[in-house]
């Protein structure tokens, strides 16, 4: 069953930039993600209780887990539900942070003390040439500048906080740790709310709470929960490289459900910048 994690990660992940665009039709992103994770926090402290897991625990593993989840579900989320929000297209969205295995994999490096090849450096550089063919001609034209520039937040952002989990490795049980992280991404939200947004709104329409459900219960019960098992038992370079198949699996979904069109280069960008991950992440036999 192990096996088959990486491909059941990729459908839930993939899947999360196709429901993300009917929720924030519905709501503004930061109010949406600071329920969806005070749902999920409960969720996982319920989890928590019934398996009999200790939930208080020390300052010491408190704060990296916290932190992870600002990372992961604040920045990261934030940076990908807002530029959805203003209008870029759900596929881009996906490239660019896809595009996280090629960083994940040249930092590895200083980071952890992972070995990096050759190979890796040559996937760096053809992931954000294609990159570049996607979104280059575009930008302040047809693709918003502040969708791309948060979006790229949110690259940076889940490149961090894989190496940052990895580092960290702390021996809380899953169900707990994914618990405090989602409190950070709550907390996070809140703060954007507070500090941010004139009238956050939410409308909990059927179609809102449809896609919410899919996003708490399917990625981050599912999806995330698989991605944290994964970091925990491989190394950050190994568990990066199966994000290679989710630009073509999250623009296939946005093709079959939200009728989004790419032209012949974002085509040709998709496929360049995904040989790029693959050959960055792959390994010599």
């Amino acid at each position: 069953m192990i096996k088959f994690l990486p491909l059941i990660f990729i459908l839930l992940w993939s899947s999360a930039f196709i429901t993300t665009k009917p929720i924030v039709d519905h709501s503004d992103p930061f109010t949406a993600l600071s329920f969806r994770f005070l749902i999920v926090a409960i969720g996982f402290y319920l989890f928590s209780l019934f398996s009999k897991q200790k939930i208080f625990v020390s300052v010491k593993s408190l704060l990296p887990s916290i932190s992870t989840g600002v990372l992961f579900h604040g920045f990261y989320l934030g940076g990908v539900f807002y530029s959805i929000s203003i209008g870029l297209p759900t596929g881009i969205a996906a490239l660019i942070v896809t595009l996280q295995p090629v960083l994940t994999n040249a930092l590895a490096g200083p980071v952890l003390n992972e070995k990096i090849t050759l190979n890796k450096w040559i996937g760096v550089l053809l992931g954000f040439v294609g990159a570049t063919l996607v979104i280059g001609f575009d930008i302040g034209k047809t693709l918003p500048l502040f969708g791309i520039i948060a979006v790229l937040v949110s690259l940076i952002s889940v490149t961090s906080a894989t190496l940052w989990q990895k580092k960290i490795s702390n021996d809380l049980p899953l169900s707990v740790s994914n618990m405090y992280q989602a409190i950070g991404g709550f907390l996070f939200h809140l703060v954007v709310i507070v500090f941010f947004i004139q009238k956050p709104f939410i409308d909990f329409s059927t179609t809102f709470i449809i896609a919410m459900s899919h996003q708490i219960l399917l990625v981050s019960f599912g999806a995330f929960t698989i991605l944290m098992f994964l970091i925990k038992k491989n190394s950050a370079s190994k568990t990066v490289s199966v994000f290679f198949l989710i630009p073509p699996t999250s623009a296939l979904m946005a093709w079959l459900f939200l009728e989004e069109n790419l032209n012949n280069i974002d085509i040709f960008g998709f496929f360049i910048a995904t040989l790029g991950v693959y050959i960055a992440t792959r390994e010599k036999n």
